[in-house]
Protein backbone atom coordinates (compact mmCIF):
# COMPACT_ATOMS: atom_id res chain seq x y z
CA UNK A 1 0.00 0.00 0.00
CA UNK A 2 1.55 3.30 -1.05
CA UNK A 3 1.25 6.50 0.98
CA UNK A 4 -0.41 9.50 -0.66
CA UNK A 5 1.62 12.67 -1.17
CA UNK A 6 -0.20 14.44 1.67
CA UNK A 7 0.17 11.63 4.19
CA UNK A 8 3.21 11.03 6.30
CA UNK A 9 4.29 7.38 6.55
CA UNK A 10 2.85 5.59 9.56
CA UNK A 11 5.32 4.97 12.37
CA UNK A 12 5.27 2.08 14.88
CA UNK A 13 3.85 4.02 17.83
CA UNK A 14 1.86 7.12 18.69
CA UNK A 15 1.04 8.83 21.97
CA UNK A 16 -2.29 10.67 21.80
CA UNK A 17 -2.28 12.81 24.92
CA UNK A 18 -4.22 15.76 26.27
CA UNK A 19 -7.39 16.78 28.07
CA UNK A 20 -9.46 17.42 24.94
CA UNK A 21 -11.34 14.13 24.61
CA UNK A 22 -12.92 15.06 21.28
CA UNK A 23 -9.53 15.77 19.73
CA UNK A 24 -8.23 12.44 21.02
CA UNK A 25 -11.18 10.54 19.57
CA UNK A 26 -10.81 12.39 16.25
CA UNK A 27 -7.12 11.46 16.03
CA UNK A 28 -7.93 7.82 16.78
CA UNK A 29 -10.73 7.76 14.21
CA UNK A 30 -8.42 9.13 11.53
CA UNK A 31 -5.71 6.66 12.47
CA UNK A 32 -8.14 3.74 12.22
CA UNK A 33 -9.35 5.01 8.84
CA UNK A 34 -5.79 5.04 7.52
CA UNK A 35 -5.13 1.54 8.80
CA UNK A 36 -8.35 0.24 7.25
CA UNK A 37 -6.80 1.01 3.87
CA UNK A 38 -4.35 -1.85 4.51
CA UNK A 39 -6.95 -4.48 5.40
CA UNK A 40 -9.82 -5.51 7.66
CA UNK A 41 -9.16 -4.19 11.18
CA UNK A 42 -11.73 -6.54 12.71
CA UNK A 43 -9.07 -9.26 12.34
CA UNK A 44 -6.11 -6.97 12.95
CA UNK A 45 -6.74 -4.90 16.05
CA UNK A 46 -6.63 -5.29 19.81
CA UNK A 47 -7.80 -2.90 22.52
CA UNK A 48 -6.47 -2.70 26.08
CA UNK A 49 -7.33 -0.59 29.11
CA UNK A 50 -4.31 0.64 31.07
CA UNK A 51 -6.18 0.20 34.34
CA UNK A 52 -6.36 -3.59 33.95
CA UNK A 53 -4.03 -4.55 31.09
CA UNK A 54 -0.81 -6.50 31.50
CA UNK A 55 2.22 -5.17 29.68
CA UNK A 56 3.15 -8.66 28.46
CA UNK A 57 -0.27 -9.06 26.79
CA UNK A 58 0.07 -5.71 25.03
CA UNK A 59 3.54 -6.59 23.77
CA UNK A 60 2.34 -9.99 22.60
CA UNK A 61 -0.45 -8.32 20.60
CA UNK A 62 2.08 -5.91 19.08
CA UNK A 63 4.28 -8.81 17.96
CA UNK A 64 1.41 -10.75 16.39
CA UNK A 65 1.58 -10.97 12.61
CA UNK A 66 -1.27 -9.23 10.72
CA UNK A 67 -3.81 -11.40 8.88
CA UNK A 68 -4.44 -10.55 5.19
CA UNK A 69 -3.14 -7.06 5.82
CA UNK A 70 0.12 -5.16 6.00
CA UNK A 71 -0.63 -3.54 9.37
CA UNK A 72 -2.16 -4.23 12.78
CA UNK A 73 -3.51 -1.73 15.32
CA UNK A 74 -2.94 -2.15 19.05
CA UNK A 75 -4.80 0.51 21.05
CA UNK A 76 -4.13 1.20 24.75
CA UNK A 77 -6.48 3.65 26.45
CA UNK A 78 -5.97 5.16 29.93
CA UNK A 79 -2.23 4.62 29.53
CA UNK A 80 -1.53 6.83 32.53
CA UNK A 81 -3.09 4.07 34.68
CA UNK A 82 -0.64 1.37 33.60
CA UNK A 83 1.27 -0.14 36.50
CA UNK A 84 4.99 0.60 36.46
CA UNK A 85 6.02 -2.95 35.56
CA UNK A 86 3.53 -3.05 32.68
CA UNK A 87 4.63 0.36 31.44
CA UNK A 88 8.23 -0.86 31.49
CA UNK A 89 7.23 -3.78 29.24
CA UNK A 90 6.11 -1.24 26.63
CA UNK A 91 9.28 0.81 27.07
CA UNK A 92 11.35 -2.30 26.33
CA UNK A 93 9.19 -3.18 23.33
CA UNK A 94 9.61 0.32 21.88
CA UNK A 95 13.37 -0.13 21.72
CA UNK A 96 12.71 -2.34 18.67
CA UNK A 97 9.01 -2.15 17.75
CA UNK A 98 7.35 -4.23 15.05
CA UNK A 99 7.16 -2.50 11.68
CA UNK A 100 3.86 -4.28 10.99
CA UNK A 101 2.04 -2.90 14.04
CA UNK A 102 0.89 0.60 14.97
CA UNK A 103 0.71 0.97 18.75
CA UNK A 104 -1.69 3.80 19.69
CA UNK A 105 -1.30 4.85 23.32
CA UNK A 106 -3.96 7.26 24.60
CA UNK A 107 -3.79 9.23 27.85
CA UNK A 108 -5.52 12.27 29.27
CA UNK A 109 -2.30 13.17 31.06
CA UNK A 110 1.17 11.66 30.85
CA UNK A 111 4.16 13.57 32.18
CA UNK A 112 6.93 14.26 29.69
CA UNK A 113 9.55 12.98 32.14
CA UNK A 114 8.05 9.47 32.30
CA UNK A 115 9.94 6.66 30.59
CA UNK A 116 6.89 5.71 28.51
CA UNK A 117 6.48 9.24 27.15
CA UNK A 118 10.16 9.44 26.28
CA UNK A 119 10.17 5.99 24.67
CA UNK A 120 7.26 6.86 22.37
CA UNK A 121 8.66 10.30 21.56
CA UNK A 122 11.89 8.63 20.47
CA UNK A 123 10.04 6.62 17.80
CA UNK A 124 9.67 9.67 15.56
CA UNK A 125 9.03 13.41 15.38
CA UNK A 126 5.30 12.86 14.82
CA UNK A 127 4.90 10.22 17.53
CA UNK A 128 3.42 12.51 20.19
CA UNK A 129 0.10 14.09 19.24
CA UNK A 130 -0.90 16.79 21.72
CA UNK A 131 -4.64 17.28 22.27
CA UNK A 132 -4.62 20.48 24.30
CA UNK A 133 -8.06 21.79 25.28
CA UNK A 134 -9.25 25.15 24.03
CA UNK A 135 -9.64 28.06 26.40
CA UNK A 136 -13.23 28.60 27.49
CA UNK A 137 -13.49 31.89 25.60
CA UNK A 138 -12.55 30.05 22.37
CA UNK A 139 -15.23 27.37 22.74
CA UNK A 140 -18.30 29.27 21.40
CA UNK A 141 -16.52 29.81 18.07
CA UNK A 142 -15.64 26.10 18.00
CA UNK A 143 -19.24 25.16 18.82
CA UNK A 144 -20.45 27.12 15.79
CA UNK A 145 -17.91 25.32 13.59
CA UNK A 146 -18.92 21.95 15.02
CA UNK A 147 -22.58 22.74 14.32
CA UNK A 148 -21.82 23.17 10.61
CA UNK A 149 -20.33 19.66 10.52
CA UNK A 150 -23.69 18.41 11.87
CA UNK A 151 -25.60 20.19 9.12
CA UNK A 152 -26.88 23.20 11.07
CA UNK A 153 -25.81 26.63 12.32
CA UNK A 154 -25.85 28.27 15.75
CA UNK A 155 -26.28 31.93 16.65
CA UNK A 156 -23.59 33.42 18.85
CA UNK A 157 -26.01 33.42 21.79
CA UNK A 158 -26.84 29.75 21.22
CA UNK A 159 -23.17 28.79 21.19
CA UNK A 160 -22.50 30.73 24.41
CA UNK A 161 -25.54 29.15 26.05
CA UNK A 162 -24.42 25.62 25.16
CA UNK A 163 -20.96 26.18 26.66
CA UNK A 164 -22.60 27.67 29.76
CA UNK A 165 -24.88 24.65 30.20
CA UNK A 166 -22.58 21.80 29.19
CA UNK A 167 -19.13 23.06 30.13
CA UNK A 168 -15.80 22.59 28.40
CA UNK A 169 -15.90 18.88 27.59
CA UNK A 170 -15.83 18.87 23.79
CA UNK A 171 -17.23 15.33 23.52
CA UNK A 172 -20.33 16.37 25.47
CA UNK A 173 -20.61 19.56 23.43
CA UNK A 174 -20.44 17.59 20.19
CA UNK A 175 -23.04 15.11 21.44
CA UNK A 176 -25.46 17.89 22.41
CA UNK A 177 -24.94 19.66 19.08
CA UNK A 178 -25.79 16.42 17.27
CA UNK A 179 -29.04 16.05 19.27
CA UNK A 180 -30.04 19.66 18.67
CA UNK A 181 -29.28 19.36 14.94
CA UNK A 182 -31.58 16.33 14.67
CA UNK A 183 -34.43 18.11 16.46
CA UNK A 184 -34.01 21.50 14.77
CA UNK A 185 -36.51 22.35 12.06
CA UNK A 186 -36.20 24.96 9.34
CA UNK A 187 -33.24 26.78 7.84
CA UNK A 188 -32.84 29.46 10.52
CA UNK A 189 -29.89 29.14 12.91
CA UNK A 190 -30.43 27.44 16.26
CA UNK A 191 -31.32 30.13 18.80
CA UNK A 192 -30.29 30.59 22.43
CA UNK A 193 -33.88 29.92 23.54
CA UNK A 194 -33.89 26.63 21.63
CA UNK A 195 -30.65 25.53 23.28
CA UNK A 196 -31.85 26.38 26.79
CA UNK A 197 -35.16 24.61 26.23
CA UNK A 198 -33.50 21.40 24.98
CA UNK A 199 -30.29 21.10 27.03
CA UNK A 200 -30.10 20.42 30.75
CA UNK A 201 -27.31 21.92 32.81
CA UNK A 202 -24.56 19.35 33.37
CA UNK A 203 -21.83 21.61 34.74
CA UNK A 204 -21.38 23.87 37.73
CA UNK A 205 -19.80 27.29 37.80
CA UNK A 206 -16.34 27.10 39.38
CA UNK A 207 -15.34 28.86 42.61
CA UNK A 208 -12.75 30.80 40.62
CA UNK A 209 -15.41 32.14 38.25
CA UNK A 210 -17.35 33.33 41.28
CA UNK A 211 -14.26 34.93 42.84
CA UNK A 212 -13.46 36.72 39.57
CA UNK A 213 -16.99 38.13 39.35
CA UNK A 214 -16.87 39.14 43.01
CA UNK A 215 -13.55 40.97 42.63
CA UNK A 216 -15.00 42.75 39.58
CA UNK A 217 -18.01 43.79 41.74
CA UNK A 218 -20.33 42.17 39.21
CA UNK A 219 -23.28 41.25 41.41
CA UNK A 220 -25.39 39.91 38.52
CA UNK A 221 -22.71 37.33 37.66
CA UNK A 222 -22.18 36.48 41.33
CA UNK A 223 -25.88 35.66 41.74
CA UNK A 224 -25.90 33.65 38.52
CA UNK A 225 -22.79 31.65 39.39
CA UNK A 226 -23.94 31.00 42.95
CA UNK A 227 -27.16 29.46 41.62
CA UNK A 228 -25.00 27.06 39.60
CA UNK A 229 -22.74 25.88 42.45
CA UNK A 230 -24.59 23.22 44.42
CA UNK A 231 -21.47 21.45 45.67
CA UNK A 232 -19.46 24.49 46.88
CA UNK A 233 -20.04 25.66 50.44
CA UNK A 234 -20.23 29.35 51.43
CA UNK A 235 -17.39 28.67 53.90
CA UNK A 236 -15.06 27.73 51.03
CA UNK A 237 -16.18 30.69 48.92
CA UNK A 238 -15.71 33.35 51.57
CA UNK A 239 -12.13 32.18 52.09
CA UNK A 240 -11.42 32.36 48.37
CA UNK A 241 -13.08 35.77 48.03
CA UNK A 242 -11.19 37.16 51.03
CA UNK A 243 -7.91 35.99 49.51
CA UNK A 244 -8.85 37.72 46.25
CA UNK A 245 -9.62 40.96 48.15
CA UNK A 246 -6.18 40.85 49.79
CA UNK A 247 -4.59 40.38 46.36
CA UNK A 248 -6.53 43.35 44.98
CA UNK A 249 -5.49 45.47 47.97
CA UNK A 250 -1.87 44.53 47.36
CA UNK A 251 -2.29 45.46 43.68
CA UNK A 252 -3.67 48.85 44.70
CA UNK A 253 -0.70 49.53 46.97
CA UNK A 254 1.74 48.48 44.24
CA UNK A 255 -0.01 50.74 41.73
CA UNK A 256 0.21 53.68 44.12
CA UNK A 257 3.94 53.03 44.39
CA UNK A 258 4.26 52.72 40.61
CA UNK A 259 5.64 49.19 40.91
CA UNK A 260 3.00 46.89 39.38
CA UNK A 261 5.64 44.51 37.99
CA UNK A 262 6.46 43.39 41.53
CA UNK A 263 2.91 42.21 42.24
CA UNK A 264 3.40 38.50 41.46
CA UNK A 265 6.57 38.14 43.62
CA UNK A 266 4.91 40.10 46.43
CA UNK A 267 1.82 37.88 46.42
CA UNK A 268 4.04 34.79 46.34
CA UNK A 269 5.87 35.91 49.47
CA UNK A 270 2.57 36.73 51.15
CA UNK A 271 1.13 33.30 50.33
CA UNK A 272 4.22 31.53 51.69
CA UNK A 273 3.72 33.14 55.10
CA UNK A 274 0.58 31.01 55.50
CA UNK A 275 1.77 28.07 53.41
CA UNK A 276 5.51 27.59 52.82
CA UNK A 277 4.71 25.14 50.00
CA UNK A 278 2.50 27.62 48.10
CA UNK A 279 3.20 27.74 44.36
CA UNK A 280 4.73 30.96 43.03
CA UNK A 281 2.28 33.40 41.47
CA UNK A 282 2.88 33.98 37.78
CA UNK A 283 2.55 37.37 36.09
CA UNK A 284 -0.31 36.14 33.87
CA UNK A 285 -2.31 35.13 36.95
CA UNK A 286 -2.41 38.70 38.26
CA UNK A 287 -2.41 40.73 35.05
CA UNK A 288 -6.01 41.85 35.64
CA UNK A 289 -5.56 42.77 39.30
CA UNK A 290 -4.63 46.40 38.61
CA UNK A 291 -7.92 46.87 36.74
CA UNK A 292 -9.83 45.24 39.61
CA UNK A 293 -8.07 47.50 42.11
CA UNK A 294 -9.43 50.57 40.35
CA UNK A 295 -12.97 49.40 41.12
CA UNK A 296 -12.38 49.88 44.86
CA UNK A 297 -11.13 52.66 47.06
CA UNK A 298 -8.60 51.71 49.72
CA UNK A 299 -11.22 52.35 52.37
CA UNK A 300 -13.74 50.06 50.63
CA UNK A 301 -11.19 47.25 50.55
CA UNK A 302 -10.38 47.77 54.23
CA UNK A 303 -14.09 47.68 55.17
CA UNK A 304 -14.66 44.59 52.99
CA UNK A 305 -11.90 42.66 54.76
CA UNK A 306 -13.15 43.68 58.20
CA UNK A 307 -16.71 42.70 57.32
CA UNK A 308 -15.41 39.36 55.93
CA UNK A 309 -13.97 38.61 59.37
CA UNK A 310 -17.28 39.49 61.04
CA UNK A 311 -19.26 37.45 58.50
CA UNK A 312 -17.10 34.36 59.04
CA UNK A 313 -17.67 34.63 62.77
CA UNK A 314 -21.42 34.89 62.24
CA UNK A 315 -21.40 31.91 59.86
CA UNK A 316 -19.73 29.81 62.54
CA UNK A 317 -21.97 30.91 65.41
CA UNK A 318 -25.52 30.05 64.37
CA UNK A 319 -26.35 32.48 61.57
CA UNK A 320 -27.44 30.82 58.33
CA UNK A 321 -24.08 30.52 56.47
CA UNK A 322 -25.52 30.99 52.97
CA UNK A 323 -27.58 34.03 53.91
CA UNK A 324 -24.70 35.65 55.79
CA UNK A 325 -22.27 35.02 52.94
CA UNK A 326 -24.58 36.40 50.24
CA UNK A 327 -25.40 39.47 52.35
CA UNK A 328 -21.66 40.14 52.53
CA UNK A 329 -21.21 39.61 48.79
CA UNK A 330 -24.04 42.03 48.04
CA UNK A 331 -22.64 44.64 50.40
CA UNK A 332 -19.15 44.46 48.88
CA UNK A 333 -20.38 44.48 45.28
CA UNK A 334 -22.78 47.37 45.79
CA UNK A 335 -20.70 49.35 48.28
CA UNK A 336 -23.60 49.59 50.72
Amino acid sequence: MTQTAKQKPLIPAYLIVGEDALKRSTVLRRLRKRLEEFGDLSFNSDTFDGETALGADIVSACNTMPFASEKRLVYVRNAEKLKKADSEELVSYLESPSSQTVLAVEAEKLAKNTRLYKAIAAVGKSAVIECVPLKKKELPHTVRSMAVSHGTTFTEGAANALVDLVGENTVRLDSEIAKIALAHRGSDPVSEHEVRSMVSRTTEATPWEFADAFAARDLKKCLKYRSEMESTSPHALIGLCTTRLREVLCAKVMAQRGNTNALAPALTEYAKIANPKAKPKQAWQVKGHATLARRFTSEELRRALISARDTERAMKSGTDPEAAFMDWVISVCTGR
